[in-house]
């Protein structure tokens, strides 16, 4: 990571990419972007919290996120409203993601993100990008669901770049 800023794990929807591929290519760039962002760091370094006044953490990100794609993909979408997160937060410690890092490894932390991915794509891929979500309180389009999983990743991919650099001086992917 770093010095190579092309990783074959990771590239851009093609500019002409119809609107579902596009959006779907955006996601992944993003949730392999994250990856990459972990990608060579040991345990004491994914645990770092870099900056004093915050608790985030690339092991922290990658919680939050698995969090993030249950929410949107089977609460709201799927309706599955009778199933709390079943990973970090409760209403008790809403903030559980990014707190208590040492109860598990960074590596069980990755394979359930990487599981919640694959969940997530299999809802989303039998649904029209205009399907009306079924759980929340107002249907939600799964392209809005998209677009709001993609602004999420990159959000939080700008806080994994600095914090990777305030880690180890890497920069790039």
């Amino acid at each position: 990571m770093g010095k190579d800023l092309v990783d074959p794990r990771r590239s851009e929807p093609t500019a002409n990419a119809n609107e579902r591929d596009m959006l779907e290519g955006w996601l992944n760039y993003h949730r392999v972007t994250l990856l990459l962002k972990c990608e060579g760091l040991d345990e004491v370094q994914l645990n770092t919290r870099p900056i004093p006044t915050s608790a985030l953490s690339l092991h922290g990100l990658v919680r939050h996120m698995t969090e993030v794609e249950f929410f949107w993909t089977s609460t709201v979408l799927n309706g599955e409203t009778s199933v709390k997160s079943p990973f970090y937060c409760s209403d008790e410690f809403p903030e559980a993601d990014f707190d208590d890092l040492e109860s598990a490894p960074f590596a069980v932390a990755r394979d359930l993100w990487l599981d919640e991915q694959h969940r997530s794509d299999e809802l989303m891929s039998v649904r029209s990008l205009d399907f009306p979500s079924i759980g929340g309180d107002e249907a939600i389009s799964l392209r809005w669901i998209l677009t709001h999983l993609i602004e999420e990743y990159a959000r939080h991919n700008g806080h994994a770049d600095l914090l990777r650099e305030l880690i180890d001086g890497a920069v790039g992917c």
